[in-house]
């Protein structure tokens, strides 16, 4: 089945799942969920203009464009690694607790500079999204940059074993999908699962030499060293003063290179020098390197710095968790300028301490010399007690509210999780 399938998606080499979303002479999979089913789409896929239609339901075959398998998301999984396996490149995989997406794109970025490269497109990095990602890659591609997502133990594993990767870079692990994996135990497991497949085929690792954890668990691999220590491979020195990450980096000491990113947070210099050192490892020459970096500008919600008519945001809401929250706060209060103002939203995925984590960042909070600070979700809604602080349960609540109260001349950070939708609020902003 998957030869056959194959020879058919060489001649149709473009998946899609979504029927509304049809490209002509495209190969339909219709994937099934708690809440739909592809095959009921799969005559309108073939209307759209879709080349074949995978299906599971035998009703839904009427003739030889209906490829019938027992299961459609086994089908594109076992196809994705069958296209792997012919595919003669490098694949780097990159997971972790915090910064994948970005780290992702820094790399991309920089090995784009000499290389036909191709990455993950957007969050598509779950047991959809990777088999999505890897039929996506070109014949004439000569490396590939794979984000790999886990909510569960074994998920990486499942990752690793479909896009076989050659390199793997762990950006840190911290108190992410807390609800999946039980403990902050659980998530180191999981992560380093991917060390555990590298180590299986001699593969190399990039690795934050200041990271105790990883170094750890890295045993048995080729190392890469990336990180503030100057014995890294790729070290960097970050420069004060600025709204924007502002960094000298240092590839194969004493070659420098100064960093003006466009970039908010000390924590995304790590994810500046992780793609640095994969850019050297790779020969890219250190100015280019440099160049890559400065032109990145992010654009999804993820450490963007954006100016209105009357505020300064940062916007960070595409993901929060514990870690990453404490973490972003911190800095924020470091920064220049004064009026700080934070719009915080519910950390989704906590699991059982949900109430604890949401309680420790009302307490940092206090500590921290914010202006102003509104609470968007159920939880931070309950849990709060300070009666000077605004608390909605939904964005759409914090907007009409602020339509009604103007707000000028702060520096706002939005950090929440995605499902939260905080991005909504900054129009009224």
């Amino acid at each position: 089945m998957i030869e056959n399938l194959y020879r058919i998606f060489q001649k149709h080499p473009v998946i899609t799942t979504d029927s509304r979303k049809v490209s002509p002479e495209s190969i339909f999979f219709a994937l099934k969920g708690e809440n739909f089913n592809g095959n009921r789409f799969a005559d309108n896929a073939l209307q759209e203009g879709a080349a074949y239609v995978v299906v599971d339901e035998p009703a839904s075959g009427k003739d030889d464009r209906y490829l019938l398998t027992k299961d459609v998301l086994s089908t594109l999984q076992e196809l994705a690694q069958y296209h792997r396996e012919k595919l003669a490149i490098p694949i780097i995989a990159i997971t972790g607790s915090n910064g994948k997406t970005t780290t992702k794109e820094l790399i991309h970025a920089t090995l784009s500079q000499n290389y036909r490269t191709y990455s993950t497109s957007g969050n598509l990095n779950n047991h959809i999204g990777v088999p999505l990602t890897l039929l996506s890659i070109q014949p004439d591609t000569e490396i590939a940059v794979v984000e790999m997502g886990a909510n569960h133990s074994g998920e990486i594993a499942f990752l690793c074993n479909m896009a076989r990767p050659t390199h793997g870079l762990i950006t840190n692990i911290g108190k992410a999908h807390l609800e999946g994996f039980g403990s902050l135990e659980g998530v180191v497991h999981a992560k380093t699962e991917l060390y555990d497949f590298l180590r299986k085929g001699d593969g190399t690792v990039f690795i934050n030499i200041e990271d105790s954890l990883l170094m750890d668990h890295a045993d048995g691999l080729t190392k890469i060293t990336y990180g503030f220590n100057p014995e890294a491979g790729v070290s960097g020195n970050v420069i004060p003063g600025s709204d924007c990450l502002e960094l000298e980096l240092i590839i194969n000491n004493p070659i420098s290179q100064l960093i003006n990113s466009n970039l908010f947070g000390m924590y995304n210099a790590l994810n500046i020098l992780a793609a640095a050192s994969v850019g050297d490892y790779f020969d890219i020459p250190a100015n280019m390197i440099a160049s890559a970096m400065n032109a990145y500008r992010p654009d999804n919600n993820r450490s963007q710095i954006k100016k209105t008519e009357r505020n300064l945001l940062i916007l960070d809401a595409y993901n929060a968790n514990p870690s990453s929250m404490s973490l972003v706060l911190k800095e924020f209060t470091g920064t220049i300028g004064s009026r700080k103002m934070a719009i915080l939203g519910d950390m989704l995925e906590i699991g059982a301490n949900a109430d604890e984590e949401h309680q420790k960042i009302l307490i940092l909070l206090e500590e921290l010399d914010f202006s102003q600070v509104i609470l968007v979700g159920p939880v931070f809604s309950q849990l709060n007690t300070n009666p000077d602080w605004k608390c909605f349960e939904t964005s759409e609540l914090a907007k009409e509210w602020i339509l009604r109260n103007t707000i000028e001349n702060k520096t706002i950070l939005l950090k929440g999780s995605r499902a939260i939708r905080l991005e909504e609020i900054v129009e009224s902003l």
